[in-house]
């Protein structure tokens, strides 16, 4: 595994998020090998919250020259809202009163130097998908964990990962007592039952496959 260092790795660090530093370095390497497996091609990140993963995300699709595209409606998924589990009141906007990760994501890539590599593509994940017409080199899926949220996401975008390619997932856990099981049943498992794609790597609750179909 390729540990990714210096200023970004603290900014990462930082940075409002979920992402372990351990699985944060497995989806720098699973990008780098990305990048050389579909030389040329775009990376995109379904969910980014306040861009933790995007800093390793962002700091590998730059090492491969390529664009990434990091989607997210910034209004925070189900379990950002207010009286649930995952809710962070420092991330609700003081004039609007609505949940707002938006600011807190473009203060990220500023401060990772990421402007130039990191688009930031904010709307729906679906939407958004319905209009893509590039094939990617790799797609990381971590937005929300409704099963149908999740299943619209791999619906969505695992038919632009070109042959080759990657599907990453976070948040696979296998034992209900973990975890929400939305990205194992309606992602992992969807993935592999379609054969198209194969098992890589599994690192904590991150998952890498490869598209061989």
């Amino acid at each position: 595994m390729t540990r990714l260092s210096g200023e970004r790795r603290d900014v990462a660090i930082a940075a409002t998020g979920f992402m372990p530093e351990e699985e944060g370095d497995a989806l720098y390497t699973a990008a780098l090998a990305a990048g050389a497996s579909c030389p040329g091609l775009p990376m995109v990140e379904i969910g980014s919250y306040c861009g933790r993963s995007t800093v390793w995300f962002g700091a590998a699709a730059e090492t491969c020259n390529v664009i990434l595209f990091a989607v997210d409606h910034h209004g925070g998924s189900e379990e950002n809202q207010i009286g649930w589990e995952w809710h962070d009141p420092t991330l609700v906007d003081a004039v609007t009163g609505r949940f707002n990760t938006l600011p807190h994501f473009e203060n990220t890539m500023s401060r990772a130097g990421l402007t130039e590599t990191v688009r930031t593509v904010v709307g729906d994940s679906p939407t958004i998908a319905s209009t893509w017409t590039q094939q990617i080199a790799m797609c990381f899926i971590d937005g929300g964990h409704a099963r149908d949220v999740a299943a619209q996401d791999y619906a969505s975008w695992s038919v632009h990962i070109a042959r080759g390619g990657l599907l990453v997932i976070h948040d696979v856990f296998t034992d209900p007592n973990l975890g929400g099981q939305a990205p194992f049943e309606e992602i992992y498992l969807a993935a592999k039952n379609s054969g198209k794609f194969e098992d890589v790597s599994a690192t904590g609750s991150l998952r890498v496959l490869k598209r061989v179909k």
